[in-house]
């Protein structure tokens, strides 16, 4: 007979039958060594033959122990004092060293108080003896002691483990770790089809969360909603690891099985599967917990309790952490974050969905059985995996359900999808929601119909109107993985959980809508308002409008407890890539059109439910309520672009109401008595035009937070005594007609934010207002005194009087304000700043734009030693445009904390040597300043100098080699390249730049904009228009480190804008997008200043692919290239705004590893190359643009530069123009080292350029 362990997990589908044999001499180790290695075999699971102890010596060797062998994966030699003295022993070890040469058994030798040498050799007195034995026995063939000595020398040859001063117990744990862990490794199972994507998480959950190699005890969660892969990644782990512990259990269906055995069932199969017995008994969970805790504190196990749902299964599985021995992992998995987190596990992984590859894959191999789709059924299967939005069990389940079916089918499958989703897939999503209890559930369904997409906070007051308690109803559902709260404070769910509510919802009655609780569907909706289907069971309706379509309504009066009414669209959602983007529609008429929406009552409204918490109309067609109407539950009353011309007369008891929201309704004149409504906290009436009065009650809505009547341009007084004292926020801009801001009664503390922009006012005090932070007063033409601002206002922060052409004074008083960090006073009269001023330890930025007034060098105290005072330790942003500065004094240099600082259109010559001191200094602008001459040495940090427009500019000092040099925007700086150094500092530009691209490959860097007319080589792609296809291959992701882009533009003459004036900025905009879906991030604007006609410039641009995140991987998916082989397509675009400028030739190269370690060798220029740039520049000097002002004669004339122009530019008149071929000579220069770059790495050989249609 022959005795055997279960067998071990892996070696189930494999083709021996043991995992291990052992053979071993009786005598010496059957009691001891040998029996304490079996029974360790067998409780790790691992199958092992082992003879019996009652088979009778004497005969011949049973062959069944024979077939064993044969049968086994590895062999245990016991080699101990008498195993050579055992004929039987020798038979089975000559049989293992056979079968570990023909059949691949791997054998491990165990040296047991015996020499490996003496095995070896046959040396050593009792193998002498042994063998002398059996050579006299006439029973035993010389020929078989020869075999037998052959293969104990074999075996005497092979590493094993040696136990002359070992403990027994460590080295048998050896053993168990080398036979499990190649059994695993080895016939692990491969990667299954349903596996997609499990290596990145298995690796962050074993290298973030369960922490292996370290001790102590984890408890480690993994937590999502139905179907998101929770117990698949917990098979994964438990498959792998597992041989690492003394012993291990995976529990499933703790959930499930609880419900039908309950949980001493389940604890038996814990202690069954961790001490390998199989009967265990105890009659109830309390002597089962003492089990657990007694029988496992000291050993080092792996258990899995998967999809539990209720702490009493924790308590009684593993209830804390000391219930087990150092080292051990219990891994839980569960839809409820709360459980995880109150049993005090020591962290939760949250269950992710797949991407739209991994997706696309899965589905791939259960509709195709291969990893991706067949040619027609690719824009099918996207619109599977966009429905199933990540989801495993989905895609599973669909992908099955297809395969094999024809496109038709597939169609059809779909179209069903929408009206009656997956019941395998529903059932599944639906159980945490049958955990719920009933205001849960209702809360839930609330979501999925009206607020997914909604901020909380915005949502909370209608929340709790309906009965919930937001706070803790909303974290239950995000706990129970149904909801989830964004960085934004939006709720979203999965599509499939809000599908599932929809569903469960229409059962309530599936042919009629008007039965249902919530409305939704805009043809459901349609159907009850126009035949009149509604009944008191309907409580909430959304109905979004479609745009350019009229809906004629009938009626609500079947509907007497409907709780929520939203009619009309909100601002649209656009789909960039594959993120929502908020599009924010300026234009009037446009927002009536998108957000009123078009519904008409032909026959009136009769009746709406006094039962409303929540009103949106939209657009709503009539000048007032029903008569009948009495909201006594409103809460939030939003109405854009609404007819009415007053919500209603006399005093109307609104309690609970506390948000209305009225904007841009035109019909508007006045607003009600709001003496009924003391408990509003939000009115919003922006844009509307016509309201021309406001009640006083408006001024003792004491719990009024924010008050926004901005664009109300007729409105032209408010109450004459307001006693506001919550408002926090009052936005009166625009209001042209307002001259007086109210008389205020008492504190008005907490308001911190007011808003007087663009008024009337004439004067202004604000010393009540003890809470102000910021104060907004600019463009108020009759302002002429500085408000009234005292040391009271110690919170105030933001100052803004720009605009305000009267001011023409700043009071001494105003450096009491000790908190203040942010000053415009750009655009007024005043002279001279305050010496107080030099006292705002605080003020970080100080904008003086426009101030043409100034008499000298502001913040200059001449007579005292620090002439600056401490605002050189605090400003960081300083702007001195258009003050009519001609000397910038020395000590500018000891403003140490700048960071900005702008001095456009001034008349200064030279900039003072001091301003290198500025040592934080990061972004310099010298725009149109067209008296200066040249630039000092400038600090070594400064990212950015904008010297756009400097006509005179001839020299500035380079930078050292070693330093990363700016961005520099050189816009017709035209005397600069006539200097004799000018060829130099270009070729130091383009070098920098492009070697810069290895350092800043997380950073999104404008390039260097310069006078210049030709494309460098270097960038492969070129062409003569303002857009370029390139069909790439499918590996562009290997080594792939971004896109380098370069763009030649010139200015010219418009029929419609003759010239450019001195204040026009031209914006050029350039986009990439990967199979025609544009890259959010690289649509990105560029402003330039005013242009000189004809002048040609070069603008480069390099966008390291880290900034193109995941948007670029699932855009290049699109085309499935990895699938299928298609190659990628790249689309690059130039746009510019202005008419009267144009793109003559653009250029790109996408840049690889290879390129750039090729480039920075190649840019060490020798001594010739030097010499040859610069007899190019003494040979181009002439050929700077001569312009003439006669725009009539070269209307519609571009000047064309070089022979790569395009032919869409017209020939300039041959009189007043000579061509700039600076860049084009230089190139010569520039080829020697950069030129052949293009057939270094990557090479142009793995592209096709298409030029633009």
């Amino acid at each position: 007979m022959a005795t055997q362990t279960a067998c071990f997990a892996s070696s189930s589908s494999s083709s021996w039958k043991y995992d291990a044999f052992l053979s071993f001499c009786g005598v010496d180790t059957r009691k001891n060594f040998t029996d304490h290695l079996y029974t360790a075999l067998k409780q790790k699971g691992i199958t092992t033959f082992r003879d019996d102890e009652e088979l009778e010596r004497g005969k011949y060797i049973n062959s069944e122990l024979l077939k064993a062998i044969e049968e086994s994966k590895y062999a245990i030699i016991v080699l101990s004092r008498n195993y050579a003295s055992s004929k039987w022993c020798l038979i089975e070890l000559a049989k293992i060293v056979e079968c570990m040469k023909d059949n691949g058994l791997t054998v491990l030798p165990v040296f047991y108080h015996v020499d490996s040498s003496d095995v070896r050799n046959q040396t050593g007195t009792t193998l002498i003896e042994a063998f002398a034995k059996h050579t006299r026995n006439p029973k035993i063939n010389k020929e078989d002691v020869q075999a037998w000595k052959a293969a104990l020398k074999e075996v005497g040859n092979i590493s094993g483990w040696h136990l002359y001063d070992r403990h027994e117990s460590k080295v048998i744990q050896e053993i168990l770790q080398r036979i499990y862990k190649e059994l695993n490794r080895k016939f692990l199972r491969p990667v299954s089809k349903d596996l997609v994507g499990i290596e990145s998480r298995v690796k962050e959950m074993l290298e973030f969360y369960l922490d292996e190699g370290l001790g102590g005890v984890r408890f480690v969660g993994i937590c999502g909603m139905g179907g998101i892969g929770k117990t698949t990644l917990a098979q994964e782990i438990y498959q792998r690891i597992s041989g690492k512990f003394e012993a291990s259990s995976f529990i499933s269906k703790v959930r499930e099985e609880t419900k039908k055995q309950g949980l001493v069932s389940l604890q038996k199969q814990l202690l069954s599967k961790i001490l390998m017995e199989s009967e265990i008994n105890f009659g109830d969970v309390s002597e089962g917990i003492n089990l657990i805790v007694n029988r496992m504190c000291n050993k080092m196990v792996l258990i899995v309790l998967d999809d539990v749902d209720d702490g009493e299964q924790l308590e009684a599985l593993a209830g804390k952490h000391d219930w087990f021995g150092a080292g051990s992992r219990i891994i839980i998995t569960s839809r409820n974050s709360h459980l995880l987190r109150s049993h005090e596990v020591d962290d939760v992984y949250e269950a992710r969905g797949l991407n739209r590859n991994e997706a696309l894959e899965l589905f791939s191999w259960r509709a195709f059985k291969k990893n991706y789709p067949e040619e027609n059924y690719v824009d099918l299967s996207m619109n599977f995996v966009s429905y199933a939005n990540g989801l495993p069990l989905a895609l599973k389940v669909l992908g099955s359900s297809l395969f094999g079916r024809k496109t038709n089918a597939w169609r059809s499958a779909l179209d069903k999808l929408k009206v009656e989703p997956d019941i395998k897939i529903m059932n599944i999503l639906q159980i945490s929601f049958d955990g719920l209890l009933y205001t849960e559930k209702e809360l839930f369904l609330d979501i999925a119909c009206f607020f997914k997409g909604e901020k909380n906070d915005r949502i909370r007051d209608i929340l709790e109107s309906f009965g919930y308690y937001p706070d803790y109803n909303i974290d239950i559902l995000i706990d129970k993985s149904l909801i989830t709260i964004d960085n934004w404070g939006t709720l979203w769910m999965h599509d499939l959980l809000q599908e599932m509510g929809h569903e469960i919802v229409r059962h309530e009655s599936p042919k009629e809508p008007g039965g249902r609780t919530r409305l939704w569907m805009y043809e459901d909706v349609l159907h009850v308002l126009e035949n009149n289907t509604g009944t008191d069971f309907v409580e909430g309706i959304v109905l979004n409008t479609h745009v350019g379509k009229v809906e004629y309504l009938k009626a609500f009066s079947m509907m007497k407890n409907l709780r929520l009414l939203k009619i009309g669209n909100k601002l649209r959602l656009l789909k960039i890539g594959n993120k929502l983007r908020l599009v924010e529609i300026v234009n009037m008429q446009l927002r009536h059109h998108l957000i009123g929406g078009n519904v008409e009552l032909p026959q009136g409204l009769i009746y709406l439910s006094n039962e409303l918490r929540a009103l949106e109309w939209h657009g709503y067609p009539l000048k007032s309520f029903p008569n009948n109407f009495q909201p006594n539950k409103l809460v939030e009353l939003r109405m854009h672009f609404c007819c009415i011309e007053q919500l209603w007369k006399g005093i109307m008891i609104l309690e609970k109401l506390k948000f209305i929201d009225l904007s841009d309704s035109q019909n508007l004149i006045e607003t009600p008595d709001f003496n009924g409504v003391l408990n509003l906290r939000q009115l919003i009436l922006q844009r509307c035009t016509t309201l021309s009065k406001v009640h006083e009650s408006l001024g003792n809505l004491k719990r009024l937070i924010r008050l926004d009547l901005r664009g109300c341009e007729c409105l032209e007084s408010l109450p004459h005594k307001i006693n506001l004292e919550s408002l926090e926020v009052c936005i009166l801009s625009g209001c042209l007609r307002l001259r007086k801001f109210p008389e205020t009664v008492g504190n008005m503390s907490r308001l911190s934010e007011l808003y007087l922009d663009n008024t009337a006012i004439e004067d202004l005090s604000v010393e009540h207002f003890i809470g102000l932070v910021k104060l907004d007063i600019s463009d108020c033409k009759n302002l002429s005194k500085f408000p009234n601002v005292s040391r009271s206002l110690t919170s105030l922060k933001t100052l803004t009087l720009s605009g305000c052409s009267k001011l023409d004074e700043l009071p001494e008083y105003l450096g009491n304000v000790g908190g203040l960090e942010e000053l415009d006073v750009s655009g007024t009269a005043i002279r001279e700043l305050p010496s107080s001023i030099l006292l705002l330890k605080n003020l970080k930025f100080l904008c003086l734009h426009g101030c043409e007034e100034l008499l000298g060098f502001p913040l200059m105290q001449q007579r005292s030693p620090n002439p600056m005072g401490i605002l050189k330790h605090s400003l960081i942003d300083l702007d001195l445009s258009y003050c009519n500065i001609r000397e910038i004094p020395d000590d500018f240099g000891c403003l140490s904390s700048l960071k900005q600082l702008v001095l456009d259109g001034n008349s200064f010559v030279v900039l003072p040597n001091s301003i290198i001191g500025l040592s934080e200094l990061k972004s310099l602008s010298l725009k149109g300043c067209t008296s200066l001459r040249s630039l000092p040495k400038l600090p070594l940090g400064i990212q950015l100098i904008n010297a756009s427009g400097c006509t005179s500019l001839e020299t500035f000092v380079l930078w050292p080699e070693d330093s990363l040099i700016p961005n520099l925007v050189l816009l017709n700086c035209v005397k600069l390249s006539e200097n004799q150094g000018y060829v130099d500092m270009l070729l130091t530009i383009l070098r920098h730049h492009l070697i810069k691209m290895y350092h800043i490959k997380n950073q999104l860097q404008n390039g260097p904009v310069f006078p210049g007319c030709e494309i460098p080589k270097w960038f492969s792609h070129q062409n003569s228009r303002a857009s370029m296809n390139l069909q790439v291959p499918s590996d562009l992701c290997n080594k792939f480190m971004g896109i380098a882009v370069c763009v030649v533009f010139v200015f010219f003459p418009f029929p419609y804008h003759p010239f450019i004036r001195q204040d026009d900025e031209n914006t050029l905009r350039f986009s990439v997008k990967a199979n025609g879906i544009l890259i959010p991030g690289t649509d990105r604007f560029k402003i330039f200043g005013k242009l000189e006609l004809y002048q040609h410039h070069l603008y480069m641009r390099y966008l390291p692919s880290p900034f193109f995140g995941k948007d670029w991987e699932e855009a290049l998916s699109q085309s499935h290239a990895v699938a299928t082989g298609f190659s990628h397509q790249i689309e690059i675009t130039f746009e510019i705004r202005n008419p009267g400028m144009k793109v003559t030739t653009c250029g790109a190269r996408l840049v690889y590893e290879q390129d750039i370690e090729a480039l920075i060798p190649n840019f060490i220029r020798s001594n010739q190359d030097i010499e040859d740039a610069r007899q190019t520049k003494a040979e181009c000097s002439s050929s700077i643009i001569s312009i003439t002002h006669n725009y009539d004669e070269d209307v519609n004339r571009a000047v064309p530069c070089g022979e790569g122009t395009s032919n869409d530019v017209d020939t300039p008149h041959p009189k007043r123009i000579q061509l700039p071929n600076l860049i084009e000579r230089l190139m010569l220069c520039l080829g020697k080292w950069i030129g052949n770059l293009c057939t270094q790495g990557q090479g142009d050989s793995d592209y096709e350029e298409e030029e633009s249609q």
